[in-house]
């Protein structure tokens, strides 16, 4: 045990890259001279859709605390207080669908996402608060012992007049996305602030365009020696400057002559450039470019495949990350043996109503629906019990393997 506590002791601290004094990677310029940072990417409608895109599945999906019964059942835990701050109010002034949607926003701008637990004397949860990313720190204390230190802001609820305050692993809940470590993410926007930085560059580069009137920058020459070239230059600009000016017929005096000097957007492959970065920063979120807006390579007969894949490959990794950090961070090692918690990603893989049925047809025809089990994905009442509405029903024609053996050998006798 000495061995191992010495081990656990001489463990590096976790690497948080987008916090405290190390935050400066986050915020540093790209390669394209363009500043990358949380706000200045979602500006840009590719970053905004994907955060969007994902923040809102996430925080729409049914989320649900469930017991385990005999048998490999379970039921919905209606009656313990962690069901209704997980399904309908982590706290007084926040809904489930706002509290799980500004979680999954920092995890997808930040990497972490960090909220405050507020417990009893008990040890109960009484709710859960939201906590700003770039204001939490990770650390280990001289024992080897996680600890998270967050800084007060003046706009924070005036709980604690200190500067900073320090929580432990009991009081936090916190969600980690790709990292080094285990144990602190990484920003998705950090590490690809270049593309992201390119995108910004490119927007900027469109809006400049229009403002000098969707015409190509140039040279004014004019015959003589000009005695006071700005005034010159800022008649021009006054007079053809801007996109409300554009195609406006110029009249030269004094045999002064213009010539463009620089190529055309077409040229530079402008619009191609942009609507590569849009499927960069698709590619950066793992969200499907036909859920952004880019239709050119999907159809009628691929984006509902499309639409599968995006849950399959990038929401279920999502939803694993929040279900396990839930169970470590919310229930106590008894409840964890009689608890777990659940997302309902069912209605994301629902087909056409055709489809649907044709399913439940197979499921009830087979005996591993009932009527009522269909009536509940459905939304509809529920047939009572009397009435056979979860009564399991097999095709009459249907018989045991080892039956069927024993009536061939009937048969040879």
């Amino acid at each position: 045990m000495g061995i191992l506590k010495g081990l656990f002791k001489s463990r590096d601290k976790p690497k948080n890259r987008t916090a405290g004094s190390a935050y400066s990677f986050f915020l540093g310029n790209s390669t394209s001279g363009k500043r990358v940072n949380e706000k200045s990417s979602m500006q840009l409608t590719a970053v905004y859709s994907c955060v969007r895109i994902l923040a809102e599945t996430m925080a729409s999906l049914p989320l649900n605390l469930y017991e385990r019964k005999e048998k490999g059942s379970k039921e919905k835990a209606y009656e313990h207080p962690l069901y209704f701050i997980l399904h309908d109010e982590p706290n007084p002034e926040m809904t489930s669908f706002a509290f799980r949607e500004t979680l999954m926003t920092h995890l997808l701008l930040w990497g972490n996402a960090y909220a405050q637990i507020i417990r009893n004397g008990r040890g109960d949860i009484l709710g859960l608060y939201p906590l700003m990313p770039n204001r939490m720190t990770v650390d280990r204390d001289e024992k080897g012992r996680l600890y998270y230190e967050y800084i007060v802001s003046s706009d924070d609820a005036p709980i604690n007049k200190n500067s900073t305050v320090k929580l432990t692993p009991y009081e936090m809940f916190h969600i980690a996305g790709l990292g080094f470590d285990g144990l602190v993410g990484y920003s998705p926007i950090a590490m690809a602030k270049n593309a992201v930085g390119m995108a910004i560059a490119c927007e900027e580069y469109g809006s400049k365009f229009f403002a000098n009137g969707a015409q190509p920058s140039g040279v004014l020459v004019h015959p003589e020696k000009i005695k006071d070239p700005k005034k010159v230059r800022e008649s021009w600009e006054s007079v053809y400057g801007g996109s409300s000016n554009a195609h406006r017929t110029a009249v030269l005096e004094e045999g002064m002559t213009y010539t463009p000097i620089s190529i055309s957007p077409n040229e530079a492959q402008f619009l191609e450039t942009r609507k590569f970065q849009l499927n960069e920063i698709a590619r950066i979120f793992r969200v499907p470019p036909h859920m952004v807006g880019d239709l050119d390579k999907s159809s009628f007969s691929n984006i509902e495949q499309q639409s599968l894949e995006f849950v399959k490959y990038t929401l279920d990794p999502w939803v694993s990350r929040w279900e396990q950090s839930i169970m470590r961070s919310l229930l106590n090692a008894d409840e964890k043996r009689k608890y777990f918690v659940k997302f309902n990603v069912d209605g994301l893989l629902r087909g056409d109503y055709e489809s649907r049925m044709r399913g439940y047809a197979v499921g009830i025809q087979n005996g591993f629906m009932s009527p009522n089990d269909v009536r509940e994905l459905e939304n509809m009442n529920l047939i009572p019990d009397e009435n056979g509405g979860n009564k399991y029903r097999q095709n009459g024609n249907m018989i045991d393997l080892n039956s069927a053996d024993s009536k061939e050998a009937d048969n040879e006798n």
